[in-house]
């Protein structure tokens, strides 16, 4: 069970001091607001109120922390996982209908996603405002301004055009529609005039928070992305950004052999309770019942398997697609998170996959993931893995694309050939193509929350498969939800839908 002095825990424990009556002791709540948030303890007050939504928890609220939210919206649009409607009855249709790139403004996933991205702005909106008011540490500042741009990022990735305010003093009819390439602007503007203001501290108070290394990997990302957002390319500045974050420090974590791991290979750390300081720039904290959760791997695992391991029932919903498992080589120690035939508690996996929707796929069918296997305190909500929102090999992967994508295919290759042969394969014959990048970034960060955004920059997001054809050109946006337009009139709904 995991132990960690981290800003969300401290300040949940800071707020109890306010209900304390002991007049021996300083009285918090007659203290003036900007005499509060300029403190350090009230800065970090302001800020946890931005992170726990980071961590989030049921009814889509949270970057990974429970499901219908923002992850499933990413995940399940790809062609890394899908939850499919079982022949026995079991599991809402939204999920399919996300991989089938069928999905309708009135579904619940985009829905939660938006209302969740909205609520986390005007968290931070509030933030900024109140440490600014109080002349709070320029760190400070910083960091929460730095949260909202991490916001705006995933909004305008997923939905385009969208409403934009930094202040909180309008109402949601009034709020204006920003094009994309206006809050690409605002974002790259907001991170470049403040990420070198964010603590170069990593670990202890700094774990699970936005410091310069996260920064700069949020800005590499922005940059990556820049030809989708706007038309024109940033590779050089991605390039650029990367290198910051190679400044931190930061190296590939071990894949040793290791018989205490379930997995069996020590590289399964990077996916369990702490994650190692010397791969992880970002993680999401969870601890189940108490902040947050990781639900992947018994939302994956059949009924009776789960309580063969765990003690609890799994819920037999999350598949990989057989493609997707196919495409890896047996010798990649990558490969040990996916469980297929016999399995303890009478179950047995198979490969093939019938049916997404109608009637749907065997209650046994498609192959399972346990990349985050469940470490304490766990139970059948779920476990206390914490999730790699940003690591290193992510930022290598970047390095090889932008140096690749600048002709300079030789200098890519041994970043490519790093995260290989920590999987156990040899290095590239030769210098690398985009397409051995785009391959090697599903093997390495599957199940992590890339994928949508890595098949849309790679043009391979509309291809066909096995339950669908070429999908249309405006599948590459979301749909602003019904709900919202109807709240705004003055919003305008993405081509298309």
């Amino acid at each position: 069970m995991k132990i960690k002095n981290i800003l969300i825990i401290g300040s949940i424990s800071f707020l109890l001091l306010l209900g304390c009556t002991n007049i021996d002791e300083h009285v918090y709540d007659k203290y003036s607001a900007d005499e509060f948030y300029g403190s350090p303890e009230g800065a970090d007050v302001a800020l946890a109120s931005v992170y726990a939504q980071i961590g989030g928890n049921w009814g889509g609220v949270g970057y990974a922390g429970a499901d219908n939210g923002w992850y499933d919206m990413n995940a399940m649009s790809a062609d890394e996982q899908v939850i499919p409607h079982r022949n026995t009855g079991d599991w809402q249709l939204d999920f399919a209908r996300l991989y089938k790139h069928e999905w309708l403004p009135t579904d619940l996933i985009i829905g939660n996603t938006w209302n969740w991205l909205y609520k986390s702005i005007y968290n931070a909106n509030l933030a900024v405002d109140q440490l600014e008011s109080s002349n709070a540490e320029a760190s400070k500042i910083a960091e929460a301004k730095v949260l909202r741009a991490f916001f705006y990022y995933l909004l305008m990735d997923d939905y385009g055009n969208v409403p934009f305010y930094t202040e909180n003093n309008i109402t949601v009819d009034k709020i204006p529609q920003a094009n994309r390439a206006e809050i690409y602007e605002f974002v790259v503007s907001e991170l470049t005039e403040n990420v070198d203001n964010l603590s170069g501290s990593k670990g202890g108070n700094y774990y699970g928070r936005f410091n310069k290394w996260a920064g700069y990997t949020l800005l590499a990302k922005v940059y990556l992305n820049a030809e989708v957002f706007t038309g024109t390319p940033k590779w050089q500045e991605a390039l650029n950004a990367c290198n910051k974050v190679s400044e931190g420090g930061f190296s590939l974590h071990s894949s040793a052999a290791d018989d205490a791991n379930p997995l069996g290979s020590k590289y399964y750390e990077l996916f369990g309770d702490m994650l190692p300081e010397d791969e992880t720039i970002l993680a999401m904290f969870a601890s189940a019942n108490v902040v947050s959760r990781n639900i992947f791997t018994v939302r994956s695992l059949n009924g009776p398997h789960a309580q063969a391991l765990f003690g609890f029932s799994g819920w037999n919903g999350t598949i990989v697609p057989t493609d997707f498992f196919l495409k890896y080589d047996d010798n990649d120690i990558r490969k040990k998170q996916f469980l297929i035939g016999e399995q303890p508690g009478g179950t047995t996996y198979t490969l093939e996959v019938g049916s997404l929707d109608n009637p749907g796929a065997e209650p046994q069918a498609g192959v399972r993931n346990i990349k985050f296997y469940p470490v304490t305190p766990m139970d059948g909500g779920g476990a206390s893995n914490d999730f790699p929102i940003y690591r290193y090999a992510d930022v290598l992967l970047m390095m090889a694309e932008c140096n690749v994508r600048l002709n300079n295919d030789g200098a890519a290759k041994p970043f490519v050939d790093q995260v290989r042969q920590r999987a156990g394969l040899d290095g590239l014959a030769g210098n690398p193509t985009l397409n051995d990048i785009y391959n090697e970034r599903g093997f390495e960060l599957n199940w992590e929350g890339h994928r949508r955004q890595d098949m849309i920059r790679f043009e391979k997001f509309l291809l066909p498969n096995d339950f669908r054809g070429t999908s249309e050109n405006y599948r590459k946006l979301f749909p602003i939800p019904t709900s919202a337009l109807d709240a705004n009139p003055g919003l305008e709904q993405n081509p298309g839908y």
